[in-house]
């Protein structure tokens, strides 16, 4: 038997392909090259901690022992009862907590579960792009092949326009449709876009499910939603309970992302397929922290608690909106989420301008976000992440902010943006 030294390990046991051909994602790079005193507008969590209420609640649940055992695969039955309550009059319909909710390890998990359910290999899954840089990867590690349809801008995008103006062609997308096409991935309100989708635009998308048997899987990780807009959920829609699952997750509404808490919903017998999934994959979910969710949506009034964060949200998103006014960067203005685009094709990075071997071959949005983070001292996410290749053009000039930030991170988000002025063209 031969022995291969620890240095060799590399070469002696193979990798498999559908791992081995994962490339780094923006995630890696943009958090290794930052400096860690660059104000972060990449990542869309909150920075401000959570409340000392919250903090008490997870005191609480890990104070009770049978939250500190195995949970029951489906969760736990007063997670799935505060869920079938909170967001059963959402539905306009009354859900059974035990044959219609899951709670999962966030919506990652979630999702990795319904492509695992519902995919063989080979299968097609329809992905509207720009789309959650994961939806790729879980489907091509159960078998699937995405394939691409793409939001584009239809307003000017150097000037300010609305993301309502970023718009999917249905014919593309039924063009797109063939005997292998399983399922439709659907995000609402729309990351990184901030578009949310109008009834005209859903009922039209759920035709084409109909008429093609598909099922639609909803991400709809937050309801974050400005007027005069409205949020309309999918599986409400005529004829698309019955083939839908919605997708959420507690992080966004929170302010906790590291709790990893989500849930899925939908009709039993597409739920049944997906639990089957969850449980091999994870078997159960973090006990107390479920019980913790459950006990935060007992305990809160779901419209003034929603309202007030619509409101904070919305005063944040005017704050970075104003800051790019001010030196003359357009954007796209977000009916939901806490995302804007910016664009950058006014500002100049110098051409003698050197970056790193993981940038040198990457579009320019994700050079932007390098230099954006190294010199000026923020950071972005490149946009181009969330396209297939054949589509990243569409938007090479621009950068994502998140805006779900505390006020002094945004001001100082607002001062290093003036450091852009200098590189700014003159028309």
């Amino acid at each position: 038997m031969s022995k291969t030294s620890g240095d060799n390990i590399s070469d002696s046991i193979k990798v498999s392909d559908k791992v081995l051909n994962l490339q780094k994602d923006a995630w890696f790079l943009f958090t290794s090259v930052a400096s860690p005193d660059a104000v972060n507008l990449g990542q869309g969590f909150p920075d401000d901690p959570p409340s000392d209420h919250i903090k008490e609640i997870v005191a609480r649940a890990i104070s009770e022992p049978e939250c500190n055992q195995y949970a029951p695969p489906k969760g736990r039955l007063h997670a799935r009862q505060t869920l079938a309550n909170t967001f059963g009059p959402l539905f306009n319909r009354t859900l059974d907590p035990e044959t219609e909710i899951i709670v999962t390890a966030g919506a990652s998990e979630g999702l990795t579960d319904l492509f695992a359910a519902f995919l063989d290999h080979g299968d097609h899954a329809i992905l509207i792009e720009p789309f959650y840089d994961q939806y790729v990867a879980n489907i091509t590690m159960n078998g699937g092949v995405p394939i691409y349809v793409p939001l584009r801008p239809t307003g000017d995008p150097t000037q300010n326009i609305s993301s309502r103006e970023w718009k999917i062609d249905i014919d593309e997308l039924r063009s797109k449709i063939t005997k292998k096409t399983k399922l439709i991935v659907f995000n609402n309100p729309h990351n990184p876009t901030g578009k949310v989708f109008s009834r005209e635009e859903m009922m039209e998308i759920g035709k084409i499910a109909q008429e093609f048997n598909l099922l639609v899987i909803s991400d709809e990780y937050d309801r974050y939603c400005y007027a005069p807009d409205v949020f309309e959920r999918f599986a409400t829609l005529p004829e698309m309970w019955e083939r839908t699952i919605t997708v959420g997750d507690s992080g966004k509404t929170f302010g906790t992302t590291g709790w990893c808490v989500g849930w899925l919903i939908g009709p039993k017998y597409l739920i049944a397929a997906a639990l089957n999934a969850h449980t091999r994959i994870v078997f159960c979910v973090n006990s107390p922290l479920q019980e913790a969710i459950a006990i935060l949506l007992d305990e809160i009034n779901h419209k003034e608690y929603f309202d007030q964060k619509i409101s904070e949200y919305s005063s944040k998103r005017e704050k970075l909106m104003f800051a790019l006014s001010s030196i003359g960067i357009p954007y796209t203005i977000p009916q939901g989420s806490y995302f804007i685009l910016a664009n950058t094709s006014k500002i100049q990075i110098p051409l003698d301008y050197e970056f790193p071997e993981d940038f040198i071959n990457k579009p320019r949005d994700f050079k932007f976000c390098y230099w954006l983070a190294k010199e000026i001292g923020i950071i972005a996410i490149p946009p181009s992440e969330f396209y297939s290749q054949k589509h990243k053009y569409l938007v090479e000039n621009f950068v994502r902010f998140a805006f779900c930030k505390s006020d002094e991170t945004l001001e100082l988000a607002a001062k290093a943006l003036i450091m852009l002025k200098p590189y700014i063209k003159k028309c």
